[in-house]
């Protein structure tokens, strides 16, 4: 199978070893297992747990605590609807090669993760692009969208909140696209690895799995968990779908590690406590991110909503890896270019790590580009 290459991942690899800064980064500052095990308030007897664990394969599709966590996240889904997955990357490949086949056609939103696009597109659907863009607050239009959906659209593909802008839809918002998509019978993909971290009112978006009979979700413990090291994600989804996804995934999957399992169930088991530290972090340094863009001229952004990424939108005439490239070189601070999200004359930049780093690093920002553009 052809594909093309995951260019934002390939430049991370690439770079994230060899900055000072780190502005790139896209989880909330990672908690310790320490920390989860104290969240939790039984440390002791869970580390005993833990310790104990034999190491076999475990549940194949997820432990009971693992999945009945996934429930509690949402309001219809049952255990039945969820498999266990190699983080929300790997829930995401196995919706697509379970659903999509050569001919089919997808629609998918962006700028988004390029997973989202490349991956059915070297499966040989025809995927058609549904622009975001800063006038529209990058939020998808829903009218366009029922524009372009005919009989032949297998899947519609969204992410809420938005990667790389923030963005958010909320129930009613998110209705509307439903009802575009409902008449032709196609399946709606939403990629939530971001939701828990809305950042005003309530911290957990609607899931498009609870509101459509054809709605899938994929996440993982990585974003709104912190918990990235512990490789876990999920599908929550039609009951056929998932036995769709586990029949594929039989073949690259088998389960997910014990270890990962019972610390991705008892994070689960303490969300309210998880998603309230987390919140802390990504609610005070948006405000740090928000006075750097009211102060520097040569930036401009709509504000995120949710999440951990910004989509900055360049003030000057210099294409992004090149400027980004540079930045690295002579700064040590590392961000990502558009480019690399096929969008040029943006930067995405991370916030939910330490404030002081990101402090520094925004003031670096400034200083380096007043060098290079002159104001």
């Amino acid at each position: 199978m052809k594909i093309r290459d995951f260019a934002i991942e390939m430049y991370m690899n690439a770079y994230e070893t060899k900055c000072r800064y780190n502005l790139a980064e896209t989880c909330v500052s990672s908690l310790t297992v320490n920390e989860l095990l104290e969240l939790s308030g039984e440390r002791d007897k869970n580390l005993d747990e833990m310790l104990s664990l034999r190491m076999t394969y475990g549940h194949i599709e997820g432990s009971p605590s693992f999945k009945e966590g996934i429930c509690g996240l949402c309001e219809t889904i049952k255990p039945e609807n969820v498999t266990a997955t190699h983080g929300a990357i790997g829930a995401n490949a196995l919706v697509f090669c379970a659903l999509v086949e050569p001919g089919d056609e997808v629609i998918s939103v962006l700028p988004t993760y390029q997973q989202l696009y490349s991956v059915p597109e070297a499966l040989g659907a025809k995927v058609t692009t549904l622009p975001l863009n800063m006038e529209n607050g990058f939020m998808p239009d829903a009218g366009l969208l029922a524009e372009r959906m005919n009989e032949r659209v297998k899947l519609v593909v969204i992410n809420n909140p938005n990667n790389p802008s923030g963005s958010v839809m909320d129930k009613a918002y998110l209705q509307r696209i439903i009802d575009s998509v409902r008449p032709y019978g196609a399946y709606i993909l939403c990629d939530e690895a971001y939701r828990g971290l809305t950042h005003s009112g309530l911290n957990l978006t609607e899931s498009v799995a609870d509101m459509y009979e054809k709605g899938i979700s994929t996440s993982s413990m990585s974003k709104g968990f912190a918990l990235a090291g512990l490789r876990i994600g999920w599908v929550a989804g039609p009951k056929n779908v998932i036995e769709l996804v586990n029949k594929h995934r039989d073949y690259n999957t088998i389960s997910c590690g014990v270890v990962d399992d019972y610390l991705a169930g008892l994070a689960l088991k303490h969300s309210a406590k998880v998603f309230e530290r987390n919140l802390k972090i990504v609610r005070k340094n948006i405000e740090v991110l928000d006075g750097w863009i009211a102060s520097d001229p040569n930036f401009s952004y709509v504000r995120p909503k949710g999440g951990t990424t910004a989509f900055i939108k360049l003030g000057f005439d210099m294409p992004s890896k090149e400027f980004c490239l540079k930045l690295l070189e002579d700064t040590g601070v590392m961000i990502v270019p558009g480019s690399t999200m096929d969008t040029e004359g943006f930067v995405r930049m991370g916030y939910a790590f330490e404030k002081d780093l990101l402090e520094t690093g925004l003031g670096i920002i400034s200083r380096f580009t007043r060098e290079i553009v002159g104001s």
